[in-house]
């Protein structure tokens, strides 16, 4: 099943930060794939649970290292 992010969720990645799109949820548990567009060249890239981190939410209290 897609769900589509109602807000713009900040997201670190190997190749940099960026904002969720939506994610697919692949298994019960674990494994979403998550489609992210990189800030710094507008690519769109998918990753896994395992490969992303929230990078900045202040509902809760998250901010950029």
């Amino acid at each position: 099943m897609i769900s589509w992010c109602p807000f713009p969720l900040e997201v670190s990645t190997d190749l940099g930060l960026g904002y969720v799109l939506y994610t697919v949820n692949n298994q019960q548990f674990e494994n979403n794939e998550w489609c992210v567009v990189l800030k710094e060249t507008g690519e769109i890239k998918h990753f896994l649970s395992s490969q992303i981190k929230v990078a900045t939410n202040f509902t809760y209290s998250i901010k950029k290292q």
